[in-house]
């Protein structure tokens, strides 16, 4: 007897003849109330429809980037099946079952649809999975239920039972940079992270304690050494000049600056400029280096320009608004959660420190030490790169003093720094001394930000960053 299918309701039907060899009806017997099974015609498992689930942000469909596993391989709840691509990140899918891969639907670069199955798993049968799973819509999930898709760049490296403990404790592993070989997430990683998000500030240092500050005899002198002059270095890419046109899909990354880029630029633009003397601050944080690296942290100016922005914002809130498709009304947001553009291999990213206005000069360089972590690494996840307030853009550290950057929407303004130089300028007494000089481009949306509101912010913010020891009236 080779039956495919068997459906038994009132009366016994056969769906298929085709599949039946030899039958006698007389040597089965079925009740009433038996339900809808479904088996294999070679296996007595059961055939699982893994559908790609709801990745969020309105994500629709992702591109296949990589396979991890092949027909006929085994597979155990929380193994990596691909890798997929949206236009916002890398996404690494993993199994929820324990059995065997039977089809992959997809081949490499193929679009994938969300709600669509993925791959067919065969389970067994007695482990109770119900029989709808292959035939229902899997329902969304929210990002933070979501514990089946990580955001990566690559394949995550971790046992089943680091797996299972960031599970338990609704960890995100794509949060986690991993201290073992190849980047592998250890148990003491998730440790580590949990330790932190439990109240722990620093990282375990037996020298953790507050440090005096410096004497002024050991201070760091104000102006830095000469640097040589950077030569700009080529790509270590083979140029290749096959002497014929190459059409690409827009994907990843690129598509969604497509994306923003098109919105973005139906906003008016209303830009301005002005340069910022920073020979205080850089004292500053010469000063504050050596106690920062004794916590374990690298401070860089980022976060003094991104405290004084929001010390900023809590005088001009306008600035850290958003304005509704039909321009009819403006949400006023109460979290600062400001982001900073960062240039990876990946292509251009904007991950967002939040909640900056609560958030100490240290807090928010530990923030960025994780974000840029992260960001190298290619694992920085959506809750990372969306929910951004108001933006900075660091130019300088590339090189230019000027620009004139693009708003991101649905944010009202954004800001450009340029490169610090060692320029000429004039003190109270006419004298002429070496000044630290950084410029910053400011852009806004003209619908509701006019001009002298966007000089007073910046001059404000200018303010803070020329007299550093002013910020500590506001600091909270």
């Amino acid at each position: 007897v080779c039956i495919h299918r068997v459906r038994s309701c009132s009366s016994i039907r056969f769906i298929k003849s085709k599949y039946v060899c030899v039958f006698d009806k007389s040597a089965l017997k079925f009740s009433h109330q038996q339900r809808l099974f479904r088996t294999s015609a070679v296996s007595c498992g059961q055939i699982v429809q893994f559908k790609l689930s709801d990745i969020g942000e309105g994500i629709t469909e992702v591109t296949v980037k990589e396979w991890y596993i092949k027909e006929g391989d085994s597979v155990s709840q929380f193994d990596s099946i691909c890798e997929v691509q949206s236009d916002k990140a890398s996404v690494t899918i993993t199994s929820r079952y324990d059995g065997v891969i039977r089809k992959l639907h997809y081949s490499i670069d193929d679009i994938a649809f969300v709600g669509k199955p993925l791959v067919d798993i065969e389970i067994d049968a007695s482990k109770g999975v119900s029989p709808e799973e292959d035939v229902v819509e899997t329902p969304p999930m929210s990002h933070e239920e979501h514990t089946h898709q990580e955001i990566k760049g690559h394949k995550t490296l971790a046992t089943p039972a680091v797996r299972r403990l960031a599970m338990e404790n609704n960890i995100k592993l794509s949060e986690i940079v991993g201290t073992g070989k190849d980047n592998r997430i250890l148990k003491e990683d998730i440790l580590n992270y949990l330790a932190k998000q439990t109240g722990a500030i620093l990282p375990p240092s037996p020298k953790a304690e507050i440090v005096p500050p410096l004497r002024k005899t050991e201070a760091v002198p104000a102006a830095p050494k000469d640097k040589t002059h950077k030569i700009p270095v080529p790509l270590s890419r083979p140029i290749a000049f096959s002497g014929k046109d190459k059409t690409e899909p827009v994907t990843g990354f690129q598509k969604a600056m497509v994306k923003t880029m098109s919105a973005a630029l139906k906003i008016p633009h209303f830009g301005y400029s002005d340069e910022i003397d920073l020979t205080e601050l850089v004292q500053l944080r010469e000063e504050l280096k050596p106690l920062a690296e004794i916590r374990g942290v690298k401070l860089s100016f980022m976060p003094f320009f991104i405290k004084a922005a929001s010390l900023g914002l809590l005088q001009y809130p306008i600035l850290n608004a958003s304005l509704d498709e039909n321009c009819q009304n403006v949400t006023y947001k109460a979290s600062h959660n400001i982001g900073v553009a960062m240039d990876t291999e990946q292509g251009l990213i904007v991950p967002n420190v939040k909640n900056v206005q609560v958030c100490s000069v240290f807090d928010i360089a530990v923030e960025l030490n994780r974000l840029q972590s992260l960001g190298s690494a290619g694992q920085l996840g959506t809750s990372d790169l969306t929910g951004g307030t108001f933006t900075l853009s660091n130019i300088g550290t590339i090189g230019g003093t000027y620009a004139k950057p693009v708003i991101l929407p649905p944010e009202v303004a954004i800001g450009a720094l340029g490169k610090i130089q060692v320029l000429p300028r004039f003190n109270g007494k006419g004298e002429v001394f070496k000044a630290q000089i950084m410029n910053v481009s400011w852009s806004a949306d003209h619908r509701i930000i006019d001009g002298a509101t966007m000089a007073r912010f910046s001059n404000l913010w200018k303010s803070y960053l020329e007299n550093p020891a002013s910020m500590l009236l506001d600091l909270k």
